[in-house]
């Protein structure tokens, strides 16, 4: 940056200075005596000498003073002056040498001609961003002096990291799988949800064989031009090959690898063609040039099948949600770089989290160390890690909302109903946490930590969950006498469930084993959408009544159990009305009829042993599993 300024400060001064000058040639200074005057005082004998030099004159009196005049051309001039008495002298004028000649004709020329040439250097080829420079790859490169990643970094996907160690072997010694004619895979496709550490799994493997790593995204290679993603491809291809044996990172390579020729309208050209040159520039590989193509995605369903075919992306590397074991590593990966108190259980932490990406414990440590910053804290300590999972699972506190009375109680109600609900159900997860504190966009919040990470679903779980979920709403109902719009979430959520019984997972005796619905993956408003297949209304009707009496029957078994355990709700309401957030302790309590102890801090107390647990983010999935945070 400096240096450009400069450049641009001295090509000002001397366009300054070069105008400058000319303007002052074009410009002469006006005489101050007239050439009238002094042939006056010539004739009446007050000019002792003239000197003249071209068209200047320079004139000195009787007394001696010496003054400049111009002469007008008067070619009579000189007669006169010898017949008046006055020396005349002749001056050879001043010329200029040839170069300054060239200098002074040529120089604001040759220097527009220098700026032109400047400009288009630098849009060319000269820097990365000209304006000629589309075609250049846009790939971040690190070498290994500033990748220093490698799989001691890397934890909770140890198979992922098993199917990627020969790749470190083949790019250390490529001959060693050469001379026995095996040939190491072209292309590696790395699928799993986002956070789940492809991006930095791929840096690990450049990290282990001390390689080159050429980073890009999908959407890098696309623009409005045609034809600048295909020549975007060479580029980065040729510049690895320069670099080679090295890795080449595609992240999110569905921007640019869809299948071809789907969707309304046609395919994008642009993009095909970007895609088509990756394909033949992929199958163009010479072997032993050592140059391995890592690609990410989330949506592996919607890539071209060419990228997936044998002498591309010919092998897919699985990149999981963590497991429990998983999670307590990647936890102690991340706890590295923050103080930790002596109380600080990485393996609590863990089974208190299933569901968490990578990303999500990163994100759970950062959260920590930020609420021990702010209580001015030398360590983070386990109440600094409850609270930033509860900020995480449940929403962000908002006491700043003041809450009428009536609307307090309601909440209570209905947070009560969710929770003594999931305590009566046996396959319910195990109710943790109720608060009736504004968190996120809910009132209130009842949050269930399950005991281990779930798998798989029964269709007796299913239905606890809808009842569960009808809790809020007949808790309302039975005690308040009203209904309220807290419950449209665990509604949508109830129905959904039900609906997903009936049309995927063949679980009425109805309608039997039969699938009459498809999830087409389309996502809208932050949900994906499942599309009915094509059935006759006489089928619709059932379906609708099969899910009518699954959620009838659910709500009817959630207001029966509300009724036989008026004073479990009375009792649960008392104490939210009085501490505002019980943990699982007080809810035991509750249960066994004894007095609820008072909560052991603010912020929450960790979970025990025998119901650690943890859930996604409490945002509703569109899958059987179902959030463990219900809000109000």
């Amino acid at each position: 940056m400096l240096s450009k300024a400069a450049i641009w400060m001295v090509i000002a001064l001397v366009l300054f200075t070069v105008f400058k000058q000319f303007d002052n040639r074009q410009r002469p200074a006006v005489d101050s005596v007239s050439y009238t005057q002094f042939m006056d005082d010539a004739k009446a004998g007050r000019v002792r000498r003239v000197d003249v030099q071209g068209r200047q004159l320079t004139v000195t009196s009787a007394d001696d003073k010496r003054y400049q005049i111009t002469s007008p051309g008067d070619s009579w001039m000189v007669g006169d002056l010898m017949k008046y008495g006055v020396q005349v002298y002749g001056k050879a004028e001043e010329e200029q040498s040839f170069l300054m000649t060239i200098f002074v004709s040529w120089f604001p020329m040759l220097l527009l001609i220098g700026v032109w040439v400047f400009f288009m250097r630098q849009m060319q080829g000269g820097g990365r961003g000209g304006a000629f420079s589309f075609g250049k790859s846009r790939a971040k490169m690190l070498d290994e002096s500033n990748n220093s990643i490698t799989f001691a970094d890397v934890a909770g996907c140890d198979e992922a990291k098993e199917d990627v160690h020969e790749l470190v072997e083949f790019l250390r010694d490529p001959s060693k799988f050469q001379k026995l004619g095996g040939r190491i895979p072209r292309g590696v496709l790395m699928v799993g949800p986002p956070g789940t550490g492809k991006t930095l799994l791929a840096k690990a493997i450049a990290g282990e064989a001390k390689v080159p790593f050429f980073s890009i995204s999908g959407s890098d290679f696309v623009e409005m031009f045609v034809g600048v993603g295909a020549a975007r491809v060479r580029d980065m291809f040729e510049t690895a090959k320069k670099n080679a044996p090295c890795i080449i990172f595609i992240d999110e390579i569905d921007a640019v690898g869809r299948q071809r020729g789907a969707g309304l309208g046609g395919g994008n050209d642009e993009r095909e063609q970007t895609l088509n040159q990756m394909l033949v520039e992929m199958d163009g590989f010479e072997t032993g040039q050592g140059i391995i193509v890592i690609a990410a995605t989330n949506r592996p369903d919607v890539l071209d099948p060419a990228l997936l075919r044998p002498g591309r992306f010919d092998r897919q590397v699985v990149v999981n949600l963590p497991d429990i074991r998983g999670r307590e590593q990647i936890l102690k990966v991340h706890m590295r770089k923050v103080p930790l108190a002596p109380d600080v259980e990485p393996a609590v932490l863990a089974r208190g989290t299933p569901g968490f990406s990578g990303a999500d414990l990163a994100n759970l440590v950062n959260e920590a160390a930020l609420f021990a910053a702010r209580r001015n804290g030398r360590v983070v300590d386990m109440n600094d890690f409850e609270k930033a999972k509860d900020k995480i699972i449940m929403g962000a506190e908002r006491k700043s909302v003041v809450m009428p009375e009536d609307e307090r109680r309601a909440t209570a109600y209905h947070e009560s109903g969710h929770a003594i609900i999931g305590k009566l159900m046996p396959k319910c997860d195990p109710v943790h946490k109720v608060t009736i504190i504004p968190r996120g966009r809910a009132l209130g919040v009842t949050m269930s930590l399950p005991e281990r990470d779930r798998y798989g679903y029964d269709k007796q779980f299913m239905l606890e969950q809808i009842s569960m979920l009808f809790g809020g709403r007949a808790a309302e109902e039975v005690f308040l006498d009203q209904m309220t719009t807290g419950a449209s979430n665990d509604f949508e959520r109830a129905t959904h469930l039900a609906r997903d019984m009936v049309t995927r997972y063949g679980m009425t005796e109805a309608l039997g084993p039969m699938v009459y619905a498809e999830n087409e993956g389309e996502v809208f408003l932050g949900r994906s959408i499942t599309k009915t297949t094509n059935t006759s209304e006489a089928t619709m009707q059932k379906i609708d009544a099969e899910i009518r009496r699954i959620l009838d029957t659910q709500y009817a078994l959630t207001v029966r159990l509300l009724n036989e355990n008026r004073d479990k709700i009375e009792a649960m309401v008392a104490a939210l009305m009085e501490f505002e957030t019980i943990d699982a302790d007080q809810i035991d309590d509750i249960m066994s009829g004894r007095p609820v102890r008072p909560p052991k801090s603010s912020g929450g107390t960790p979970p025990t042993s025998g119901k650690a647990g943890g859930t996604p983010p409490a945002e509703p999935k569109a899958s059987p599993d179902p959030s463990a945070a219900n809000p109000a």
